[in-house]
């Protein structure tokens, strides 16, 4: 069996050495990279040939990958790397890793073109100017291919035993039988679709409610897939972190953590790192000093130890002093299932996309709660740069970074200090603030290169604030706008904040759906699914699958209070008729419940209310800012016993991926249709997707606002045995085009 590996995943393994060293980075982006690549590859000669896919045996290896370029007539072969330092900053071992890249690359060709001998290029462009600094060393094809075996050699046992464990991965995978005597009503058909999707290679949109087991429901089928599919990974991605924790129990049931398939949890950096006041280099951290140096034996002992979640990888890095970060980014190679956030496959510079294209892996992805997706992808391609955040980091700043970000501060006043509303949209973005902030970054790296600093402190975070405007300046189109806000809070100064804010993020998603043999993206609330597919950039071949409910209508009783307007000009008018509702349904039926409010003033409000007319119940109210624990801790105030009121922001932490069964929660009153508010920018979202979809209100109001309705709603019944009821505080829930997309086995009581 040959085993497969990319030349950049070969030449990592054997060539890097020394410190872990982030000052020379965040790097371009995979798009800004290939953007510069284009140009450079315009500037060669009609003969040149870009992109050229080459590829080697050696013994059990089979070794490919992409060069950027070969000169025909120089018989020269080009490797391009982008930089924002000056070229004599780069580092020694950054350089040494480059020329051993591109000496694959050279042997390779030889073989291929039967060269005698051939001319490496290695060619830095900087990321801002697009100069080119050229380096060039002939080799012959007996020095090349002696570099070339060398490596193929070091890497050699370490395929071997890789070959192996995927031997015993996919066995296993094979023989793997669900964990219990029967499936759930309505598992075996979502298990079943999954599979299909994976085998067909499509995307598969599937709407499953709460009860029917769909983390385990999605992983077995394509754990099932990885062996009769030939698949490379499995990546399940999550909204929060209670996902995580979720597909990691479902994974335990099928009995991974002893058997031969490696399971990685990735966390943030936040969470892993060990030395938050320092930062990432040699020079500052003593786990990035020598990393690459020790980083082989915790490799070794990770990939033998399988079972990776945080708690393991801390252990691993603890004791071979390693960074338990970038220790899971190296384990993200050469483990089967990846559990993550969804940023770590979908962000702008994702590294499981990034990993997936460099080894041409076969993934399926799967996308948990996925009804999160389109906000969160919003999120990921918008950016925010506050005037506020500029002056602290220029107070803050060391000399060198304070005088980069000078002339930034000087230009920002003019830029828009006409403007007399609070909020405006602009149709183009600021060119000579972009240049400022061009040049201000490589400056700043510069700088960073130069002298240890810590990560953190506010001129970091505007540094990287500015990284990422800069580079969704380069790809800003209709589907994004740009405006600028006005804070005017202190009269004696104004502050602006200038945004951009993605729209439609279908066009930053869609090659990461097309990088995967199959993404199945399921929740309980994706309907309509052409609003999903349209606003997600899911393809036509997307398959989509409602799953019947395992409830039953006389289960949930669902009440619509046609008295009640929560409109937010009849807000005020409603606070004593929605405190009676709530109050009499409490003392008919005593038991632990949550009310769901639009925003945490009405939720006051209404609180108030309450104290005045019930004062005996018991209220639970949700606080702005909560952490983890203090969430934690007001859902454990809810046992079987207990008689709590909570009262909560719909859309917030307890609005969905709550578990709260049986007696410790038996009913909900939601007093709001979920709208987002009427703003400047929501009015040029639904002008926009009038636009393009022709559902300009029903996209950028209804569908967001009912889904989060419906998660709330879902808190309630969580299994076959329990019972409960939902009150609808709000007339337009009676209107038809409302009702049609709550779920079909709710039955509305007149």
């Amino acid at each position: 069996m040959q085993y497969k590996v990319a030349v950049k995943a070969l030449t990592a393994f054997t060539a890097k050495r020394g410190d872990l060293d982030l000052r020379f980075t965040p790097s371009p982006s995979a798009e800004e990279g290939q953007s510069i690549h284009r140009v450079i590859q315009l500037r060669r000669p009609s003969d040149y040939q870009a992109e050229v896919s080459l590829s080697a045996q050696y013994a059990g290896l089979s070794v490919s990958g992409r060069a950027d370029g070969y000169d025909h007539s120089l018989k020269r072969i080009e490797e391009i790397k982008t930089h924002r330092v000056p070229v004599e900053r780069i580092p020694e071992n950054h350089q040494r890793l480059a020329w051993a890249q591109l000496k694959l690359y050279g042997a390779m060709l030889c073989e291929q073109e039967s060269l005698e001998k051939v001319d490496l290029a290695l060619i830095y462009v900087h990321v801002v100017t697009l100069d080119e600094t050229c380096e060039v060393q002939s080799f012959s094809r007996k020095a090349l291919l002696e570099h070339f075996n060398q490596s193929c050699e070091q890497f050699l046992s370490w395929a071997e035993a890789e070959s192996l464990h995927r031997q015993l991965r996919d066995q296993f995978c094979d023989q793997l039988k669900f964990p219990f005597t029967q499936f759930r009503a309505g598992q075996r058909e979502l298990s079943t679709a999954v599979y299909k999707a994976c085998a067909q290679g499509h995307p598969l949109l599937a709407q499953a409610t709460t009860g029917i087991g769909k983390t385990l429901g999605t992983l077995f089928p394509q754990i099932k897939a990885m062996a009769t599919q030939s698949m490379d990974r499995i990546f399940y991605l999550c909204a929060k972190t209670p996902g995580r924790r979720l597909a990691l129990d479902a994974l335990r049931q099928l009995d991974a953590p002893v058997q031969p398939i490696r399971v990685l949890e990735m966390i943030s950096l936040e969470k892993a790192c060990e030395h938050p006041d320092k930062a990432c280099h040699g020079d500052s951290c003593p786990l990035a000093q020598g990393f690459y140096d020790r980083l082989g034996d915790a490799r070794a002992e990770a990939a033998a130890t399988r079972w990776l979640d945080q708690v393991a990888l801390a252990r691993i890095a603890r004791k071979h002093q390693v960074c338990p970060y970038w220790l899971s980014h190296e384990m993200a190679q050469w483990s089967d299932i990846v559990v993550a956030d969804y940023n770590y496959y979908f962000d702008y510079s994702a590294m499981l996309y990034a990993l997936t294209q460099i080894n041409q892996w076969s993934v399926g992805v799967l996308v948990d709660e996925a009804h999160n997706l389109i906000g969160r992808a919003r999120d990921m391609y918008s950016v925010e740069l506050t005037e506020q955040a500029l002056e602290d980091a220029v107070a803050s700043a060391p000399g060198r970074i304070k005088n980069a970000l000078k002339p930034v501060q000087q230009l920002w006043p003019n830029l828009y200090g006409s403007q007399e509303v609070d909020h405006q949209i602009y149709p183009q973005l600021p060119k000579e603030l972009l240049g400022a902030l061009q040049k201000a970054i490589t400056q700043i790296t510069s700088a960073l290169a130069d002298a240890p600093t810590r990560t953190d402190g506010e001129y970091m975070r505007f540094f990287f604030d500015s990284l990422a405007f800069c580079r969704l300046a380069e790809v800003f189109d209709h589907d994004s706008l740009f405006d600028v806000t006005l804070d005017q809070t202190n009269p004696l100064r104004v502050h602006s904040t200038l945004g951009i804010r993605n729209l439609i993020p279908a066009s930053f998603l869609a090659p990461r759906f097309a990088s995967a043999r199959s993404t199945t993206l399921f929740s309980a609330t994706l309907i309509p699914p052409h609003y999903h597919q349209d606003l997600l950039g899911l393809p036509d071949t997307t398959q989509t699958l409602d799953v019947p409910s395992p409830f039953t209508p006389d289960q949930l009783q669902i009440k619509i209070a046609k008295d009640v307007s929560t409109r937010f000009r009849d807000r005020a008018f409603s606070l004593n008729r929605v405190a009676a509702i709530i109050a009499q349904q409490c003392e008919s039926t005593p038991g632990n419940y949550i009310a769901f409010f639009s925003s945490y003033s009405y939720l006051t409000q209404v609180a108030d209310a309450l104290s005045q007319i019930a004062p005996h119940l018991n209220l639970h109210l949700q606080r702005r800012g909560m952490s983890e624990i203090d969430r934690q801790r007001w859902l454990d105030d809810f046992t079987e016993s207990s008689q709590q009121l909570g009262m909560a922001v719909l859309g917030g932490a307890f609005a969905e991926g709550v578990d709260l069964p049986g007696r410790r929660l038996v009913g909900a009153f939601i007093t709001t249709l979920g709208m987002p508010y009427n703003s400047l920018f929501n009015q040029a979202l639904e002008r926009r997707l009038e636009e393009k979809f022709s559902q300009g209100f029903d996209y950028a109001y209804r569908y967001p606002g009912l889904q989060k309705v419906i998660q709330a709603a879902g808190r309630v019944i969580r299994d076959t045995q329990d019972q409960g009821v939902v009150y609808l505080l709000d007339q337009r829930y009676d209107e038809w085009v409302n009702r049609q997309h709550l779920p079909s086995w709710w039955t509305i009581q007149p």
